[in-house]
């Protein structure tokens, strides 16, 4: 079920306008379902998602996620699976699989009681393997990899037959219980399916369906010293489960027909229908896990979640809501055809559910003192400041307004140009939700000649009123009293790299990792409820951008850590 959308009518409702599956409006795998549901085909729709745990999860399985668990919310009595496809012991590990099952959590999603593993099936698959050896339909090869790969041609060049192809079903059952003993190396043997090697799909040529991998796996021990091909167990780890529709990525479709033939000559107990539908691929990122292990492990981000990443967890820890994740997912469709989707769409719903949703709060990044001169000393007034202009029904807040202020340093000028409307010699500025405030004078060190402080004075009965006649009053500025001021450390994220396409980019995408990607400010100040803020809370800061407290550094009362989710306006990059 989906979580934390109390302010939606019902489930139901949100699952169809999440998914954009309004009356006429369904992509053609929803179209396909519909039509599979009204002829009788199935009693009900069962999908699965099927990660593999050798990684995290990112913004392109989001896709993936929010098809299979929609579908399932959209028809009665539907399911998605969860399902980890652990055959690699090489690359897997526990740390994986349970970031996996909180990203699907996190991005609203449950699938109960269905949770499954493909090494709960290995010994079904080590029997299906076994009768296809009985059936003549497999075979132990013995050449070397280098060997198999030039027997199996190429797009213009039939492959040829194995010189072990034709080997006796006893010898064959004799070689392959030696490779699930351990008594043969890693790389000196495969099991291979025998199909055609003139098949003009190479992923028909006689494919690998078990290699030998004297790897510990995370769930089984050191049992097991062989384990199968993806091609080989995902589709009896579907028919297993009586998957109905076995819905992946396009680069799967030339696989399908080795699909199809796994599920009808094995003993399986039902047939899933494989379909194919486009990734989703974004400009300024990359979507390889290699490569985002490469990332990590280089060190050039702290870990899968940081918030450059475009996995999950990075999104969630850099402030990114589960609901505008989800909005970004439906608003770019499902489709038979592979494009680019500009970053700046996703930062747009990001942008737009904040707007809606965020308090504001106010945060001097660059602080510059004010002094009101005419302000006595030890007095306190309370400004009332709205917590969120696109809500009325999020109220107001009390802000401290003591002598001494900060403004951001680029809201006061010495020589102001002609259209700059913020602090300056001969020009007035009001304090968000305050009091209108009359240059005086300034302060400079005698070294740099940098401004230190200015001097003003406020104006009495200028709160919610206009500026008395000769005082020129054209900006509103956000503030922090000096008094109640509380130190943060605000993380200023942009995107990781600097060309469109980091995966086209000559001399490989780590030639073109953008060096402003973080910028660390240590100094800054904010207003006193943010010292009590939980981790993981949002909001904005007025008139610099959308912020979101640390998942992890963050600390209430202590160490406060806001990391920059999106700025207000769309960056030109």
């Amino acid at each position: 079920m989906l979580w934390g959308d109390g302010a939606l009518s019902g489930e139901t409702i949100f699952s169809l306008e999440l998914m954009g599956k309004k009356e006429g409006k369904k992509d053609f795998i929803r179209q396909i379902i519909a039509g599979d549901l009204a002829k009788g085909k199935h009693e009900t729709t069962i999908t699965r998602f099927p990660p593999e745990p050798n990684g995290f999860l990112h913004i392109g399985h989001a896709r993936a996620i929010c098809l299979n668990f929609g579908l399932a919310q959209e028809n009665p009595g539907a399911r998605c699976h969860l399902r980890f496809d652990d055959t690699n012991p090489v690359k897997e590990d526990t740390k994986y699989v349970e970031a996996i099952q909180a990203d699907i959590k996190w991005l609203g999603y449950d699938w109960g009681e269905h949770l499954y593993f493909a090494s709960d099936y290995f010994d079904y698959f080590y029997d299906c393997a076994v009768q296809l050896i009985k059936d003549g339909k497999a075979y132990v090869d013995l050449q070397s990899p280098e060997e198999m790969k030039a027997g199996r041609g190429n797009v213009k060049e039939a492959g040829t037959n194995s010189p072990y192809r034709d080997t006796s079903v006893e010898e064959n059952l004799e070689l392959f219980e030696k490779m699930k003993n351990g008594e043969i190396g890693e790389g000196k043997a495969v099991l291979r399916a025998k199909i055609d090697m003139e098949s003009p799909n190479m992923n028909m040529r006689d494919p690998a369906l078990y290699r030998i991998l004297h790897a510990h796996h995370h769930r089984t021990g050191d049992k097991w010293k062989i384990y199968p091909m993806y091609d080989f167990a995902h589709p009896l780890e579907d028919a297993k489960e009586c998957i109905t529709h076995s819905l992946c990525s396009l680069e799967f479709e030339d696989h399908r027909p080795l699909y199809e033939w796994v599920v009808q000559n094995c003993p399986t107990p039902s047939e899933p229908r494989q379909i194919e539908f486009s990734r989703l691929n974004l400009t300024y990122t990359v979507m390889s896990k290699r490569k985002l292990l490469d990332l990590v492990n280089e060190g050039i981000v702290a870990g899968w979640d940081d918030p450059r990443m475009p996995t999950l967890s990075g999104m969630r820890r850099r402030g990114y809501a589960p609901e505008s994740i989800r909005t970004f997912i439906e608003g770019r469709g499902i489709t038979k055809f592979n494009s680019n989707t500009d970053f700046a769409l996703l930062e747009a719903d990001v942008r737009a559910h904040l707007n809606a949703n965020a308090d504001r709060r106010m945060a001097v990044l660059e602080p510059l003192k004010l002094v009101i001169d005419n302000w006595e000393e030890g007095r306190v007034e309370e400004m009332e400041c709205m917590n969120n202009p696109e809500n009325p029904e999020a109220g107001t807040r009390k802000v401290p307004l003591g002598k001494e202020v900060y403004i951001e340093r680029d809201d006061f000028m010495e020589e102001a140009p002609k259209k700059y409307f913020r602090l300056a010699p001969g020009q007035a500025i009001r304090l968000r939700g305050g009091y209108i405030l009359n240059y005086v004078s300034h302060e400079k060190d005698p070294e740099t000649g940098e401004v230190t402080q200015v001097h003003v004075e406020y104006i009495p009965g200028t709160i919610g009123q206009n500026a008395p006649e000769g005082i020129k009053c054209k900006a509103a500025v956000h503030w922090v009293s000096v008094d109640h001021a509380v130190d943060a450390e605000i993380r200023l994220y942009d995107r990781l790299f600097t060309e469109e396409n980091p995966d086209g980019f000559e001399g490989g995408f780590m030639k073109c990792l953008n060096p402003e990607s973080l910028k660390v400010i240590k100094g800054a100040k904010v207003e006193p409820v943010l010292a009590e803020s939980g981790k993981e809370y949002s909001c904005q800061f007025e008139r610099v951008g959308y912020f979101c407290t640390d998942k992890e550094d963050h600390e209430q009362g202590e160490k406060i850590v806001f990391n920059r989710t999106v700025e207000l306006k769309a960056a030109k990059f």
